[in-house]
């Protein structure tokens, strides 16, 4: 019995672990000005010399790394394309 409790408590260990590399960053770049969202962990080189200076996260969904970069000072605000509305479409045609 003891066995089986182990074996199930390695099993979700390693699906924990598993899902835990999954996600998004929002990592500053110096070479671009920006602040941009990435799905792998970022290598935070800039002590020398590389253009990534900072990184958070990981978040769960693309959702939560716009509204973690929205709120962080650092990150120049980013403009939405303004959506297609009814009277767009009707002038385009």
């Amino acid at each position: 019995m003891k066995s089986l409790l182990l074996a199930g408590a390695m099993i979700v260990a390693t699906g924990t672990c598993a899902s835990a590399q999954g996600g998004y960053w929002v990592v500053g770049n110096r070479a671009t000005s920006k602040c941009e969202i990435v799905t792998s962990n970022p290598v935070i080189n800039a002590q020398v010399g590389g253009n990534i200076w900072f990184g958070t996260g990981p978040y769960q969904s693309l959702d939560d790394a716009k509204l973690a970069r929205s709120t962080i000072p650092s990150c120049p605000a980013v403009e939405q394309p303004p959506a297609n509305t009814q009277d767009d479409e009707k002038k385009s045609d």
